[in-house]
This record gives C-alpha cells, sequence and structure tokens, in this order.
C-alpha cells in the first residue's frame, strides 16, 4: 500500500472551480490507477472519476459526469482532479484512492485521509 495525500479542498462559491490534487508521500504514483470518491455524512461513498495507472483511460462516475476532470501530470506524482460549475450538493469530502495496475473499480486498497470541500450558496 502506499501513503496517500490530498490537497486543494475548500470553501469555494457556487459556480465556482476547484482543484483536487493526490499525491503519495515520498514516491510517484507511476503505475497505479487512482480513483477520487466523494463522501457525505449518512451516505455511501461515491466514485467520482478514475484515471488508469498508465493515463489512457478515465471513467467518470454519475456525479463526476459533466462537472469534473481527472488527469495525471505527466512526472507521474500527481493527481488532480478539476472541478466547475460547483453547487452546494457538492458539498463533501473528497478522497483519492489507488490500486497497483488495475483489477476492478471496487478494487482500490490505498486511501487518502480526504479534503473536505464545501459550497456556499
Amino acid at each position: 500500500q502506499i501513503q496517500l495525500v490530498e490537497s486543494g479542498g475548500g470553501l469555494v462559491q457556487a459556480g465556482g472551480s476547484l482543484r483536487l490534487f493526490c499525491a503519495a508521500s515520498g514516491r510517484s504514483l507511476g503505475g497505479y490507477s487512482i480513483a477520487w470518491f466523494r463522501q457525505v455524512p449518512g451516505k455511501e461513498r461515491e466514485l467520482v472519476a478514475s484515471v488508469l495507472w498508465n493515463g489512457d483511460g478515465t471513467f467518470d462516475g454519475d456525479f463526476g459526469k459533466g462537472r469534473s476532470t481527472i488527469s495525471r501530470d505527466g512526472a507521474g506524482r500527481s493527481v488532480y482532479l478539476q472541478m466547475h460549475s460547483l453547487q452546494p450538493a457538492a458539498s463533501a469530502v473528497y478522497l483519492c484512492a489507488a490500486q497497483f495496475g488495475y483489477s476492478g473499480p471496487n478494487r482500490y486498497t490505498s486511501w487518502g485521509p480526504g479534503a473536505q470541500v464545501t459550497v456556499s450558496s
């Protein structure tokens, strides 16, 4: 397992944009497929978007479609989640997760602590 750290969360006004970052402590994310999930208290964790270990494929969950873009940096050290046109319903804790290679959408084994995103109306 690797240690993941999210950053870039915070408070944003409705209609605004936000970029979240996911990085591994002390190493690159090379070889790992990365996903962003969101968690709202009392609700199930929800996939926002994912990107394959080789960067060749991305997948948007229902929440992420039309409102987010996931990408990897060229050096393989970070994965970004760019979100736009945010509304208060987007408020949640956003977590990044990793799995080596890719075995399936429910096979993420390493998780970051999460970054709070709050969208004010």
